[in-house]
C-alpha cells in the first residue's frame, strides 16, 4: 500500500483513510521545502480531520495499540477492610422486605451446591448470584479456608483453565491457543508465582508483555521500583510484605473464566476474569488466620505483526481492572495488607459499602467515588 498515490476507485467511492494517509505522507517526503509552504486543506483533507477531531486520533498503521485505560486509571483499586459488621436490625428489615438480600444464595441461583472437599465445576459463564454462605468456622493453619466459599474451589494453576480454542475470522486455531496459553502465563505469574507474592519482581508475568507498548512496560517497571498511589505494583500484581506476612500453606483458591474473540488490531483479544483467594498470617509466628481475596480483570491482544509493530509471540495489554479485599485502605507501598480481628486497623477509615468480596455475578465496572469499603466475609 505504502508507495502507490491514493487514486478514486472507478465506482467514485473515496479512497480509505490508510490511502490517503500514505498519499499525504509520500507527498510531504517527495516535496521536501516546498511541502512546508501552508496550502489550503483539500476537502477531503478537512472532512478527515473534522472526523478525527470529534473521534481521537487512529492507531496508526504498524503502530502498535495505545494501552487504554479505565477511567482515566490503570486500573481500581478497591480496597476494603476486614469483617466490621453491620446493623442487624437493619439487615433483618431489609431481608423481610425482600427475601433476595440474604447472603449468599438462598434461591440456588449462583453456583453449584456440592459437598465439602469436591472441587466445584469449571466456571464457563458469570453466576448469577454470590456463593452460597459456607458453614461459620474459623480459619486455621491446618484449614486455612474453613468457613470460605473458596474451599470448594480449585487449587492455583488448576483453575485458570482455558476455553477450547477454535479459529475466530482469519485467525487460526493455533494463534488463538497460543493467546489463550500466554494469558494464562500472565496470570499465573502475577497472581500465583510464589516469588511474585513474597514482593520479588514478577519476571513471568512481565515476559509475557510486548516491550513495543513502552508506557505500559514503563509504568509497570516504575510501580515495582517506587510504588505511589499513581504507581501501584498492585494494580497487576499480588503482593505481600515478607517481613509483615506469611501465605498459610502452599495453596492459593483460584475462580474464574477466559473468552476470546476476533481482536480489534488484526489478532486475536481475550478477556479473563478470575479472583484468587490467599490465606495469610503475621510474619511474626502467630497462629491466626484470615485471607485477602483480589479479583482481576484483564484485557489482552495478540496482533499480528503483518499489520502492526509487535512483537511475535507477545501480548498487547489493553487494559486491566482489580478489586481488593481485606487489605488496609488507601495504603500506596507495594503491598497488600491484610487486616486481622485481633490488630487495630491500619490505614484510612472505610466509606463505602459493604461487598462480598467472592460474589462474582457483577462486574468491577464501579463508581470508584464511593471509596474504600467493608466486606461481609473473607
Amino acid at each position: 500500500m505504502v508507495g502507490r498515490s491514493p487514486r478514486e476507485p472507478g465506482n467514485g467511492s473515496s479512497p480509505s483513510d490508510e490511502e490517503w494517509q500514505a498519499f499525504l505522507q509520500e507527498s510531504e517526503s517527495e516535496s521536501g521545502a516546498a511541502a512546508s509552504a501552508p496550502k489550503e486543506p483539500s476537502a477531503r483533507a478537512r472532512m478527515v480531520t473534522e472526523r478525527l477531531r470529534h473521534q481521537g486520533e487512529p492507531d496508526g498503521w504498524r503502530t502498535g495499540p495505545a494501552w487504554r485505560e479505565r477511567d482515566g486509571r490503570a486500573g481500581r483499586r478497591r480496597k476494603t477492610w476486614a469483617v466490621l459488621g453491620v446493623a442487624v436490625a437493619l439487615g433483618v428489615v431489609a431481608v423481610s422486605l425482600k427475601p433476595s438480600l440474604l447472603p449468599g444464595d438462598p434461591l440456588d441461583m449462583g453456583e453449584p451446591r456440592v459437598a465439602e472437599g469436591a472441587p466445584l465445576p469449571a466456571e464457563t459463564a458469570a453466576p448469577t448470584a454470590a456463593p452460597a454462605p459456607a458453614p461459620e468456622q474459623v480459619p486455621t493453619l491446618d484449614r486455612p479456608f474453613a468457613g470460605s466459599p473458596a474451599l470448594n474451589w480449585a487449587d492455583g494453576e488448576a483453575g485458570v483453565v482455558l476455553p477450547a480454542a477454535k479459529a475466530v475470522g482469519s485467525v487460526p486455531k493455533e494463534r488463538v491457543e497460543q493467546a489463550l496459553l500466554l494469558t494464562r502465563k500472565l496470570l499465573i505469574g502475577a497472581n500465583l508465582d510464589p516469588k511474585t507474592l513474597r514482593g520479588e519482581r514478577p519476571t513471568a508475568a512481565l515476559s509475557v508483555l510486548d516491550p513495543k507498548q513502552p508506557e505500559v512496560v514503563d509504568h509497570l517497571t516504575a510501580s515495582l521500583r517506587s510504588p505511589d498511589k499513581d504507581h501501584d505494583p498492585l494494580s497487576l500484581f499480588s503482593r505481600f510484605d515478607p517481613d509483615e506476612i506469611r501465605l498459610v500453606g502452599d495453596v492459593v483458591k483460584t475462580r474464574g473464566r477466559m473468552t476470546f474473540k476476533k481482536g480489534e488490531f488484526a489478532g486475536v483479544a481475550v478477556h479473563a476474569d478470575y479472583t484468587f483467594v490467599y490465606p495469610v498470617a503475621r510474619a511474626d509466628g502467630s497462629t491466626e488466620v484470615t485471607r485477602t481475596i483480589v479479583r482481576r480483570v484483564l484485557d489482552v491482544e495478540l496482533s499480528d505483526p503483518a499489520h502492526y509493530d509487535v512483537t511475535s509471540g507477545r501480548l498487547l495489554l489493553l487494559q486491566y481492572d482489580q478489586e481488593l479485599a481485606n487489605s488496609a485502605c488507601e495504603v500506596y507501598d507495594g503491598f497488600m495488607h491484610p487486616q486481622f480481628t485481633t490488630s487495630a486497623p491500619t490505614g484510612a477509615a472505610p466509606t463505602g459499602p459493604t461487598e462480598d468480596p467472592y460474589d462474582r455475578s457483577e462486574g468491577v465496572e464501579r463508581d470508584d467515588s464511593e471509596g474504600c469499603g467493608t466486606v461481609s466475609r473473607v
